[in-house]
């Protein structure tokens, strides 16, 4: 599955239909469905109390499972001297199993849900819907969500968010505070949905850690980091990996971020292969930085060169294919970026066809709507996109997801809103290649980069411009390469 089985099962992304199953397989090993609803319950009343002082709260319930934890909690916080007051949507007669059961501990009235439900409250509890809500978000509980104006706390995810997809079906209230269970799902790191949910607690219930199986994972150093390259005491600049770097004649800055990006994650050398016309600015640059204006052929008949980068800057002419499928003919481990992915627009089948060793392609959104179905929701276009490319795909935005043709996929969330500036990209595929060619394989490269893309920006803060980003990283390197080569790692951003 990855480097860490463990890290990975601790990152798992859990669907609606996952986390139905891990509910099942503990429910077939003894443990009671009840004692699962108590203890989320259980989890959402701690979670506030732990954040507000007693006020009325409204607690809003629908008529499942995702009512029942709400009469669980209810209860617990009217044990607490809470003034709760309960809203079901539909009729408690008609619930069913654990939730039925759950509502009968629940001591107090039990109001139809309205759409003045939440009036008076200082605090609303939105147990009406959980993750794997599939129809607009409508009728009754639509408008008693909208009219809530106090600060809410969403059982799971908020209702009328997708918990797969993070597509919002029709409405879905701003959460404060959103508790979900065992794991978080895509939705609450995908968006729109992220920016919905709040502040996000996991709250653990029960679920034993072999109950969990799910190909998604949050992109986090737990499950990667074993693999990160660590220089050798008795090693050389060649065992470190040697970059390519095929530059543009006329947007030079790109493939210097890119250089510079891949020597400070470690690569021992880098060179840009130059147009003639452009080799006295690229040689002007980087000192560390190898620059020669042979034919790229030529450049990649040393095999040393063990990992090659092609796209940014590198202009949307016939040139660009070529070298692209020139690359891709020489097996080397191959980061595919920017124009180099626009210029198969016409014929995708041309690239996905000459893809037969590790390959990483970099698409922004515009990007990969020129290669790929764009319908569905993010996650799963990328996955198809890996499969269909036979490459590991490095879908780019604020929720950047890294899909592998086997069918992993990481979600990453860690990217703050400064990367939104020229050059990023950039220095993304730069990071990606270095790794590349110290040897680490290409999902986890992939992943790697991003992540420690994203670290590098939050550490720098505000007024990043891409040229930050390299400077930044050993600072956020250094902890990762620390102490034993484990997964286990402390993110401060993270509990």
């Amino acid at each position: 599955m990855s480097a860490s089985p463990e890290g990975w099962n601790r990152e798992a992304l859990l669907t609606p239909a996952e986390m139905a199953e891990a509910d099942r397989r503990t429910i077939a090993a003894g443990t009671p469905g009840i004692a699962l609803m108590e203890a989320a319950g259980r989890a959402v009343a701690d979670a506030i109390s732990r954040r507000w002082s007693r006020r009325p709260v409204a607690v809003l319930c629908g008529p499942g499972n995702n009512g029942g934890d709400g009469f669980v909690a209810a209860r617990i916080l009217a044990e607490r001297g809470w003034p709760v007051r309960l809203a079901l949507l539909g009729e408690r007669a008609a619930l069913k199993g654990d939730a039925a059961l759950a509502a009968s501990r629940w001591p107090g009235p039990v109001e139809a849900l309205a759409p003045d439900a939440a009036d008076g409250a200082g605090l609303v509890v939105d147990a009406v819907f959980g993750a794997g809500l599939s129809r607009p978000l409508d009728g009754v509980a639509k408008a008693a969500l909208a009219a809530v104006r106090a600060p809410l706390v969403a059982v799971d995810v908020p209702s009328g968010i997708d918990g797969g997809s993070g597509d919002i079906r029709g409405f879905a209230p701003q959460a404060a505070l959103t508790v979900t269970f065992c794991r978080r799902k895509p939705g609450h790191l995908l968006l729109p949905g992220r920016l919905l949910c709040g502040e996000v607690v996991v709250a653990p219930i029960g679920i034993p850690d072999d109950a969990v199986a799910a190909p998604t994972a949050a992109n986090h150093p737990r499950w990667w980091r074993a693999l990160l390259p660590r220089p050798a005491p008795g090693g050389h600049k060649y065992a470190r990996g040697h970059v390519l770097i095929a530059g543009g004649a006329v947007m030079t800055g790109a493939a210097r971020l890119a250089a510079r990006a891949a020597a400070r994650i470690g690569a021992g050398l880098v060179t840009i292969a130059a147009p003639p016309a452009a080799f006295a600015v690229y040689a002007a640059g980087a000192p560390g930085t190898i620059v020669r204006a042979e034919p790229l052929a030529d450049l990649l008949a040393d095999r040393r060169r063990n990992a090659v980068l092609i796209g940014p800057g590198a202009g949307t002419g016939r040139d660009t294919r070529d070298h692209a499928l020139a690359i891709l003919a020489a097996r080397r481990r191959t980061v595919i970026d920017a124009d180099a992915l626009t210029v198969f627009a016409p014929d995708p089948a041309a690239l996905f066809g000459a893809i037969t060793s590790d390959c990483v392609l970099t698409p922004h959104e515009g990007e990969f709507a020129r290669l790929f179905d764009p319908s569905g929701n993010k996650l799963d276009r990328a996955r198809r996109a890996a499969r269909a490319s036979g490459a590991v795909m490095l879908l780019k935005g604020a929720d950047t997801v890294v899909a592998a043709p086997d069918g992993r996929a990481a979600i990453n969330d860690n990217a703050p809103p400064e990367l939104a500036t020229a050059g990023s990209g950039d220095v993304l595929a730069g990071l990606v290649v270095g790794l590349l060619a110290q040897g680490m394989p290409g999902f986890e490269a992939a992943a790697a980069a991003v992540w420690l893309h994203g670290a590098a920006a939050r550490r720098f803060g505000p007024g990043l411009v891409a040229e930050d980003l390299c400077e930044a990283l050993p600072a956020v390197l250094a902890p990762l390469l620390e102490g034993p080569n484990t997964s286990s790692f402390h993110d401060p951003d993270r509990p």
